[in-house]
């Protein structure tokens, strides 16, 4: 090829190029870009030996979706393996949007189960939280609950990886509870319900199997720890677990 065929060539390709800059869906009109996505992360399972109060576990996550929209399905709960019929469970299902870069804003149904000396309680709420990474990425959640019985609550949890290697991390985690109004059959009191503080440290075989070891601090005040001394419970728990976080 003779230098001024080449020459020509490269005045082709880069006037191509430079169309391709002013105009990119002039090539990507093939491309779809509303695809429909899906996550779930188990991010607690895990076994926790108190004496006297072996519990199993739960807090999982997941949501299927496009890039802005999206629905989440959350849930966590435990079980009592000492006394089978004693535990609890919630579940949630929301209608997610992105508002801003890592942040979303949620809104849904909220259903708690609580099993407790053969009762069967449960109750339904109204659900709107913000869900996001915060500076310094904190995976952070504050939401805010209306039951069917006008009882307003709320949560903050806050996690953070700290990663040592890139399979070895530690996660950190702050959990807040909070009510503006007494309901004694859930054994929640007006004011800060509870405050529980985490430590895990996994080690990921895979990205999506990680088993991990930990300390989880639950301490419950105010009239919470009122109505926990009523009926005879501890108001303060320290727990060593174990278990694995499933990524899919």
């Amino acid at each position: 090829m003779s230098m001024y065929s080449l020459h020509r060539l490269m005045l082709v390709l880069g006037f191509a190029s430079c169309m391709f800059l002013a105009n990119p869906s002039a090539l990507s009109a093939q491309v779809n870009d509303n695809q429909i996505f899906s996550q779930i992360i188990i991010d607690q399972f895990e076994y926790r030996p108190n004496e006297g109060q072996e519990a199993l576990r739960w807090d999982a996550q997941g949501w299927i979706g496009y890039d802005f929209d999206k629905i989440w399905i959350k849930t966590e709960g435990q079980r009592k393996i000492s006394n089978g019929s004693d535990g609890e469970a919630e579940l949630q299902v929301l209608y997610s949007r992105a508002i801003w870069p890592f942040w979303d804003v949620q809104a849904g149904w909220r259903y708690d189960e609580l099993y407790k000396n053969g009762s069967d309680l449960s109750r339904s709420f109204g659900v709107l939280s913000l869900q996001g990474l915060a500076p310094y990425w904190f995976e952070t959640e504050a939401a805010l609950f209306l039951s069917d019985d006008g009882d307003l609550s709320a949560r903050l949890t806050a996690s953070y990886e700290l990663l040592f290697t890139q399979r070895l991390i530690l996660q950190p985690r702050l959990e807040v509870n909070a009510a503006a109004s007494s309901v004694a059959e859930f054994e929640v009191g007006k004011g800060i319900n509870d405050i529980g503080l985490g430590l895990r440290l996994r080690y990921e075989i895979w990205r999506e199997f990680a088993p991990y070891v930990g300390v989880e601090w639950t301490e419950k005040v105010g009239e919470t720890a009122d109505l926990a001394r009523q009926d005879g419970e501890d108001t303060s728990v320290f727990s060593f677990v174990t278990g694995v976080r499933l990524y899919f």
